[in-house]
C-alpha cells in the first residue's frame, strides 16, 4: 500500500537486493601411473600459480592418495584451468586428468 507525504509525494521504500555469492568448485588432479611427478609440479606452478613447496605437497597428495585438491574456484575459472591442464598434458603425451567437484 503506497504511503503519501503531506505534499502529495508518494514515499517509496528502497527494495534491498540480495547479492548471491557465486558457487564454488574444487579442482582436483587425479593420479595415473604415467605422468611424471615433475610434470605435475610444473602444471601446478604454471597453471595454478602455486609456489614450489605447495606444488610439491599437492603432487605428493596426488601420488600417495590418488588425488590432490588444487584449489577452489568459480565455475568459469575451474573449467578454464581444467581445460588448460588437459591441453598441456596432451601436448606432452601424458594422460593426466583433472576433475571439478562442487563444494
Amino acid at each position: 500500500m503506497p504511503v503519501f507525504l503531506e505534499n502529495g509525494t508518494e514515499l517509496r521504500t528502497k527494495k534491498e537486493e540480495k547479492v548471491k555469492e557465486p558457487e564454488e568448485f574444487r579442482v582436483i588432479l587425479l593420479n595415473d601411473h604415467y605422468t611424471t611427478m615433475d610434470f605435475v609440479v610444473d602444471i601446478l606452478i604454471l597453471i595454478f600459480h602455486k609456489n614450489e613447496i605447495d606444488a610439491n605437497q599437492i603432487m605428493m597428495d596426488v601420488h600417495r592418495k590418488g588425488r590432490g585438491i588444487v584449489g577452489v574456484y568459480s565455475w568459469d575459472i575451474a573449467t578454464t584451468k581444467t581445460e588448460q591442464v588437459h591441453i598441456m598434458a596432451r601436448e606432452h603425451d601424458f594422460p593426466l586428468r583433472c576433475i571439478i567437484e562442487k563444494v
